[in-house]
């Protein structure tokens, strides 16, 4: 196989965020909710596309992205939802052509909850790096609850949305340093029983509320210390010289928590997206990102860390210049 060149920089070359105009209070949209849940997650409001399918989103994200240009990509990288839409189907090659990609070829990154963006990143900033003939990687990714009901105790509120990226020579944020973990003997802590229980009934069970909430805690906190400390050696680079944290949206007790882990704050975004939007799956770390580079907040040459986890479990530490 030909290699690319290692130290060529891979990056951002757009970003395009699928979010509704409008929200709806959690209370209209599921009445029998358990309130004081959701009151505690901070999570008051979601986004609703009523009718389309989580892949009908991102496929939609997709051609807003590349509008009227080039549709033309050599991989593309779909991050799986909740459930697929069909069983023995493709949700990446229903938005390749959904989006009227020409993609050399389309799979799903599947398996990884949350952490699927970042693990897609990732891989598309390797499979730039082995072959030079490759020019560019499209990510996407569409939000919707896996049945009926959007409130998940005790993890998250869900909502809908969905993005679409592109990774390519060049661009900006670049990806300068990334790290991922998995842990398989949480495999089986959420599972909705789907082959027994119609769709309009399906709900998550969490098999073990107490081992999600305390002790995968504590590995999440163990592993994303390690993983921070393990990207910025990498850049060598300190945290003081990072411009902004970012994470994924899941309760706002999690923003302090991992605030309190790393001695620096939750950039303000994350908190934001996720008060007006819910928790968008594996879109929330890129709502996230694109929210900050329009706040200001951050310039060239400034840095971003991104922190990202899921249930499964995995977790990841991605390190971008901007």
């Amino acid at each position: 196989m030909v290699r690319g060149n290692p130290d060529e920089s891979i990056g951002i070359g757009e970003i395009y965020c699928l979010l509704p105009d409008s929200t709806l209070p959690i209370g209209e949209i599921e009445p029998e909710a358990d309130e004081a849940f959701v009151t505690a997650s901070g999570a008051q409001r979601v986004g609703v596309f009523p009718g389309l399918s989580q892949s009908d989103l991102a496929a939609e994200a997709c051609r807003r992205l590349l509008g009227a240009g080039d549709r033309s990509a050599d991989v593309l990288l779909h991050c799986a939802g909740r459930a697929p839409d069909t069983l023995l189907g493709s949700d990446a090659t229903k938005v390749q052509h959904a989006a009227g990609l020409s993609a050399g070829m389309a799979f799903t990154v599947d398996g990884l909850g949350c952490v699927g963006s970042s693990a897609a990143w990732g891989l598309g900033r390797d499979l730039l790096h082995a072959d030079p003939a490759r020019s560019r990687i499209v990510i996407t990714h569409g939000s919707k609850p896996t049945g009926r009901l959007r409130v998940r105790p005790p993890v998250t509120v869900v909502g809908d949305g969905a993005f679409a990226m592109t990774l390519v020579r060049g661009g900006r944020p670049v990806l300068e340093a990334h790290a991922l973990e998995t842990e398989g003997s949480y495999h089986d802590l959420f599972k909705v029983d789907y082959k027994r229980t119609p769709w309009h009934s399906w709900a998550e069970e969490c098999s073990d509320p107490a081992r999600y909430t305390f002790e995968l805690a504590l590995e999440s906190r163990n592993r994303l210390a390690a993983l921070t400390e393990r990207v910025l050696d990498a850049a060598a680079v300190t945290l003081a010289e990072v411009g902004a944290v970012l994470m994924q949206n899941v309760s706002a007790r999690a923003f302090d928590f991992y605030g309190d882990l790393l001695g620096t704050p939750i950039h303000p975004v994350c908190r934001d997206v996720f008060e007006r939007y819910g928790h968008l799956g594996a879109m929330d770390v890129v709502a996230n990102l694109d929210a900050l580079l329009r706040t200001g907040d951050i310039g060239p040459g400034d840095r971003v860390l991104i922190l990202n986890n899921s249930a499964v479990a995995a977790w990841s530490a991605s390190l971008w210049r901007v």
